[in-house]
């Protein structure tokens, strides 16, 4: 399902941004004008875009009282070419405040404000590309990792959707999601595709930085401790449920599952699956391969970060920790600091984010990080208090700081 369906269900905030840019304006020819000022006013161009998935370049949007035709928007492609389409075809990166006037200009003519995605059943996606002229390279420069392979990583400039490919050597202490800072040393392009070349300073994790829209949040109704079941009658509450229970009914909620090129018309269609199945089969590399590219297409695949982890975790926890914390910020942006709700784990949406969530936690555990993980795991009981990942039965070890290698195997 289209995220773009639920996100602004209630259109009162589009329809009171149409009376605004309408107020003075008398019939279809005035509100043209009205918007077309409006985009001159306050849509800074030219700006990326896309027209039927490709990437241009927007460089004007204008009226030329034509009012059947509406307004146009002229775009530059990639190869330098100039064409003038209906503005009404346009689509604006999420976030970017053209997006939310286009969207008021398509409610206002009659059109859907959010133009549905047509499915490309592909995970990857066109995306703009850095210029010359986006790069300063007397001073360091600060990248997001979409997605890492041993000797490149393909990135986008923070702050910015337009991407390029890093050649750098140390990639393997960066993974999808963080920030890369960079001395660069070289800039060029080969076979249109831009490149750069430089020294790794440092890498860190901050997703407020990213520039990404949270992920959609839709309540399912109210969870209640007194229908869950808590063992038998006769047997004493385990300690970590009696908070849970005393703090009675909460909010349940499903959490948006981003899988770039599912199949929506394909119930089978899943690239995660596929994933494991190359790696059960002994094709690692493949397996990688598709993850990185789920992540280089929408960084919010948090099932695809939690993968990753997966694949790291027996032989570098240090390194699976990353991919884990990864998913895990991500999916907290829709959360914020006072949630209180219920993700139950029989909800499938929300099984990304607490993948994410356990695979830290374990983590940690076996770094020795044994505070941190008994705050993790204790959240997660509250998060999914089924608990249908196991973690009650390791909760008691964590607060005895028992190291992982002498845990009890249950």
């Amino acid at each position: 399902m289209n995220p773009r369906e639920h996100r602004d269900n209630d259109f009162t905030a589009l329809d009171e941004l149409i009376e605004e840019i309408t107020v003075d304006a008398y019939g279809d020819d005035e509100g043209l004008w009205a918007f077309r000022q409006f985009f001159e006013d306050d849509v800074n161009l030219p700006a990326d875009g896309f027209v039927i998935g490709e990437p241009v370049s927007v460089v004007e949007i204008d009226y030329d009282g034509n009012e059947r035709r509406g307004l146009t928007a002229k775009c530059r492609r990639e190869d330098g070419s100039e064409h003038v389409v209906s503005a009404s075809d346009v689509v604006f990166p999420e976030g970017a405040n053209g997006s939310l006037f286009l969207a008021a200009y398509r409610r206002w003519i009659g059109l859907e404000p959010y133009p549905a995605v047509t499915p490309t059943h592909t995970r990857r996606k066109r995306q703009h590309k850095a210029t010359d002229d986006d790069l300063d390279l007397g001073k360091p420069v600060e990248l997001v990792a979409l997605s890492v392979k041993e000797r490149s990583a393909r990135c986008r400039l923070l702050g910015s959707k337009r991407v390029i490919t890093l050649r750098a050597s140390g990639l393997w202490d960066a993974v999808p999601g963080e920030i890369v800072t960079i001395r660069p040393r070289k800039q060029w392009r080969y076979a249109g595709h831009p490149y750069l070349s430089g020294e790794i300073e440092s890498t860190e994790l901050n997703v407020a930085e990213l520039d990404l829209v949270p992920l959609r949040l839709e309540e399912f109704g109210m969870w209640d401790p007194k229908e869950h079941y808590w063992g038998e009658e006769d047997e004493p509450i385990d300690e970590w449920a009696k908070p849970i229970i005393a703090r009675g009914p909460r909010p349940e909620f499903e959490m948006e599952q981003v899988l770039p090129g599912a199949d929506p018309t394909d119930p089978f269609s899943d690239l995660i699956t596929e994933s494991s199945d190359l790696k059960d089969a002994g094709d690692r590399l493949q397996a990688i391969r598709i993850l990185m590219e789920l992540c280089q297409s929408d960084l919010r695949c948090l099932d695809a970060h939690a993968h990753l982890g997966n694949f790291d975790f027996d032989s570098m926890p240090e390194q699976a920790i990353r991919h884990y914390e990864v998913g895990l910020r991500i999916g907290e942006l829709s959360l914020g600091d006072d949630f209180d709700g219920v993700l139950h784990w029989g909800i499938v949406d929300n099984r990304p984010f607490l993948r994410c969530m356990h695979g830290y936690g374990l983590c940690l555990w076996r770094l020795g990080h044994f505070d941190d993980a008994e705050r993790v795991f204790e959240r997660l009981l509250w998060l999914n208090p089924s608990d249908n990942q196991g973690v009650r039965f390791l909760i008691d070890d964590i607060k005895a700081r028992t190291a992982w290698e002498e845990r009890k195997v249950k």
